[in-house]
């Protein structure tokens, strides 16, 4: 019995390429999975605190 082709790239580069070989699209908004945990929930409190100070600000100019 004569032993099977495993495998062939034959016209395998042509079809990668036909329409472009494109670079994967990053996310939107980086994961925070695997962070510094004490530093991540600063910067929780860090956000929240600046968005109180701006509309406090915004509220004095008007």
């Amino acid at each position: 019995m004569a032993k099977s082709k495993n495998h062939t790239g034959q016209h395998e580069q042509k079809k990668n390429h036909r329409n472009g070989i494109k670079k994967q699209r990053k996310e939107r908004k980086a994961t925070s999975k695997g962070l510094y945990r004490p530093w991540k929930t600063n910067s929780k409190y860090a956000k929240k605190g600046t968005l109180k100070a701006m509309k406090e600000a915004a509220q004095k100019q008007e």
